[in-house]
């Protein structure tokens, strides 16, 4: 969990399923991609899914987390493109998870 690449167009869809944790987008090329479930976390007034793939993948490494804006209006995810909002809320979901832990 040391980078956060980010793949592109991924929408949530009708048909997406959440079963063990497991969530299948589908690409721009219509590819279903399978990724599971990190954690959701509200950082200055949006939420952001964080994501790992579940399978091995072409676009992402087995360790990247992914992370997407989390459109609930749209029911959506939509990619980031900055890469210093994508660190700053991973630092800020790292944070997060260290202060409950202890």
């Amino acid at each position: 969990m040391n980078s956060e690449k980010q793949p592109e167009n991924e929408e949530l869809t009708p048909e997406e399923e959440l079963e063990d944790g497991i969530i299948e987008l589908v690409d721009e090329d219509e590819n279903v991609v399978k990724f599971r479930l990190l954690g959701v976390t509200e950082y200055k007034g949006a939420k952001y899914t964080l994501l790992l793939p579940a399978e091995p993948n072409d676009d992402v490494e087995e360790d990247e987390v992914v992370i997407f804006t989390l459109n609930e209006e749209e029911q959506t995810l939509d990619p980031i493109e900055d890469e210093q909002l994508l660190q700053e809320v991973f630092d800020f979901y790292l944070s997060e998870q260290d202060e409950e832990e202890n």
